[in-house]
């Protein structure tokens, strides 16, 4: 299908096919002299998740508002379930669901009354929104309280209520911009299994977190996002792999033996496997591997040689190592200006019909 024209670009043609539920090309975005979102391209396909990762002020959220029509592009184009994210936005609200990084809820109506409503903006039967409601208040614990004030609700409870709304309509495209801020570990489990009951179901998911374990729990591919651009891109394993890859750590039972296995490595000249060090505090061999092979070169030859091992185990980079990695150290400057570029309307608007 055709996309909009925006400034500065011409009208192009993007579809939908070859699997992605999202596709972004070169998407930018300002906010007076700062350029909130620098281009971005992306890629989402469908039935997966995509974790956004960036540090504060990034510009993970302002994307989200592109995506969800809650902002125009300033150039770029962008088409999220087969509908143009500038031409098409009412029929696009139809087949997402978000939510935003504070609850937005209608204080005055009870829980149940929430859910229902936005059933029935979404165009769902009088019978499908009623029981979509139910079904959605027993799956986030908020049957008790169905029949309360939203505005009595602690501010858990108002979140996981947020995130129920979000679902109510089985969105093609669902953003969780920070889904799980501030709740608590069952709650968090409790997100997570119905996010992945949606893509279970055919649902893509496009999600920001500040959170690695989130990232690590639901997401298929991740993209890194800094000062508005994609520095980084693609499964957990494979950034880990960029960083660092795998370590694998031998422990002698003698630890008077650590420089002497290393020398013995080092003369060894195992194929592709170099860099052995010695970690006098911690009495290991630290020894960079990639696979599987190199792991059992390193045990057989330590063995031939007669050394007695006490225990090996091997390390990947965690994700928040790989995050600070790719990252870096923002100066106090760009993250003063990226956070100005955040304040910008934080509360987000609801999305309806």
């Amino acid at each position: 299908m055709a996309s909009g024209t925006f400034e500065g670009m011409t009208r192009q043609t993007i579809t939908t096919g070859g699997g992605n539920a999202v596709e972004v090309r070169g998407l930018v975005k300002h906010f007076g002299a700062v350029k909130a979102v620098d281009g971005v391209d992306l890629d989402v396909r469908e039935g997966t998740v995509l974790g956004v990762l960036g540090p504060n002020g990034a510009g993970k959220t302002t994307l989200v508002r592109c995506l969800s029509t809650l902002l125009v592009p300033d150039a770029g184009r962008a088409v999220v379930a087969g509908c143009d994210v500038v031409r098409q936005p009412r029929a696009l609200r139809r087949r997402i669901g978000l939510t935003g990084q504070y609850a937005s809820v209608d204080e005055k109506l009870s829980g149940w009354e929430n859910l229902y409503m936005i059933g029935r903006l979404l165009d769902l039967s009088r019978k499908e929104a009623r029981s979509r409601a139910d079904a959605m208040l027993e799956r986030f614990s908020l049957t008790e309280a169905a029949g309360r004030p939203a505005g009595k609700y602690s501010g858990g409870m108002r979140r996981r209520l947020d995130l129920a709304a979000s679902m109510i309509g089985r969105p093609a495209v669902l953003y969780l911009d920070e889904p799980t801020t501030g709740l608590d570990p069952r709650t968090r489990n409790e997100v997570w299994d119905e996010v992945r009951r949606m893509v279970r179901d055919g649902a893509t998911v496009l999600l920001t977190t500040q959170y690695m374990e989130e990232a690590e729990q639901l997401a298929d591919e991740l993209a890194v996002i800094d000062r508005g651009r994609v520095i980084a891109e693609g499964r957990v394993e494979e950034l880990k792999a960029k960083v660092g890859g795998r370590t694998l750590q031998v422990r002698p039972a003698d630890a008077g033996e650590l420089d002497r296995m290393v020398g013995a490595l080092a003369q060894a000249g195992l194929d592709g496997i170099a860099g052995a060090t010695a970690d006098h505090d911690g009495g290991v061999v630290n020894v960079p591997i990639v696979s599987d092979e190199q792991l059992t070169a390193v045990v057989g030859l330590l063995g031939a040689r007669g050394f007695a091992l006490a225990g090996i185990s091997t390390h990947l980079p965690s994700l928040d190592e790989v995050f600070l990695a790719i990252t870096g150290q923002k100066t106090s400057e760009a993250a003063d200006a990226d956070r100005a570029v955040e304040t910008e309307n934080e509360e987000y608007a609801g999305v309806s019909a």
